[in-house]
């Protein structure tokens, strides 16, 4: 290994680096957008209608049903 070698950063963490620098709340933004849309209660009522309301697809979608 040579006297004066530095680890490799790549330009992708060489840049997120100097964002986070530039913008320490960055990482508390993104957690607060990320809360607003994403981690959510799941009402499981619900979901369960959802579940039961499905109809199963057909194999070929685009064929209409015969009239039996």
């Amino acid at each position: 290994m040579p006297l004066f070698w530095k680890p490799y950063k790549s330009d992708v963490t060489q840049f997120l680096e100097e964002l986070k620098a530039k913008k320490p709340t960055l990482e508390d933004e993104q957690r607060a957008g990320r809360a607003l849309l994403w981690d959510r209660a799941v009402d499981r009522e619900k979901q369960a209608q959802w579940q039961a309301a499905r109809v199963p697809q057909q194999p070929y979608v685009y064929q209409t049903q015969p009239d039996a």
